[in-house]
C-alpha cells in the first residue's frame, strides 16, 4: 500500500475522530453546566482541544497527499503542538481554582446519566482509534500521527476517571468526588500539555 493510500485511510480516521470529539464536546459541556460538574466540564473543554490538534493533523495529511516538504509538515506540526500545549495547561489551571473552591464551599455536582453514558462510550471507542492512529503513523513516518493516537488514550483515561467520579456522585451521593476526581484528571490533562509543549520547542 502506498503512502497517498495509507494518508488517504489515516484521514478518514482523523475525520471520524474529530466528529466524535465535536459531539463528546457537547454533551460533556452540557452535562457538566447542567450537573454543575466541574469534572464532565474539564472532559468536554479537553475533547475542543482534541478537535484542534485534530485539524492541526488533517491539515499535515492533507500536505501529505499534495507531496509538501518534510520541512513545511514539520513547522506546522511544531507550531500546533505549541499551541494545544499551552490551552492544555491553561485548562488545568482553571480546573484546580474551581475544583478547591468547590471542595472548600462544600458545592456538589449532581447525576448526569449523559455524562456517565459519553463516558462509557469514550472508553470503549479510544483504544481502538489509537491502535489506527499508532498504525497509519509508523508506515507514515508521522510522529504526530502517532502522538495524537496517545491523546485519545488519554482521552480513554479522562473518560474513566470522569465515570468513576459520576458513579460515586450519583449513587453513592459523595458531594466532593466530582471535585476530586476533576483534580486527579488535572494530572492526564497537564501532562498532555506538557507533552505538546517539548514536542513543539524540539
Amino acid at each position: 500500500m502506498g503512502n497517498s493510500a495509507i494518508a488517504t485511510k489515516a484521514l478518514r480516521t482523523e475525520y471520524f475522530s474529530n466528529s466524535w470529539m465535536a459531539f463528546e464536546f457537547l454533551v460533556g459541556v452540557i452535562s457538566g453546566i447542567t450537573a454543575h460538574s466541574i469534572l464532565l466540564v474539564a472532559f468536554g473543554l479537553d475533547s475542543l482541544l482534541e478537535i484542534v490538534a485534530g485539524f492541526a493533523l488533517i491539515w499535515r495529511l492533507k500536505k501529505e497527499l499534495a507531496e509538501a516538504s518534510a520541512e513545511q509538515i514539520e513547522t506546522a506540526e511544531k507550531r500546533s503542538s505549541l499551541i494545544v500545549g499551552s490551552i492544555l495547561l491553561l485548562l488545568s489551571v482553571y480546573v484546580v481554582i474551581v475544583s478547591i473552591y468547590n471542595l472548600a464551599t462544600h458545592t456538589p455536582a449532581e447525576s448526569s446519566p449523559s455524562g456517565i453514558t459519553i463516558a462509557i462510550l469514550s472508553v470503549l471507542l479510544m483504544p481502538i482509534l489509537t491502535l489506527k492512529k499508532r498504525n497509519y503513523g509508523q508506515l507514515l513516518g508521522s510522529d504526530a500521527l502517532v502522538e495524537d493516537g496517545m491523546c485519545n488514550i488519554t482521552c480513554a483515561y479522562m473518560a474513566g476517571t470522569v465515570l468513576v467520579g459520576a458513579v460515586l456522585t450519583t449513587f453513592l451521593g459523595w458531594w466532593w468526588a466530582d471535585s476530586v476526581f476533576a483534580l486527579v484528571l488535572v494530572y492526564f490533562i497537564a501532562s498532555e500539555g506538557w507533552e505538546s509543549i517539548s514536542d513543539g520547542l524540539k
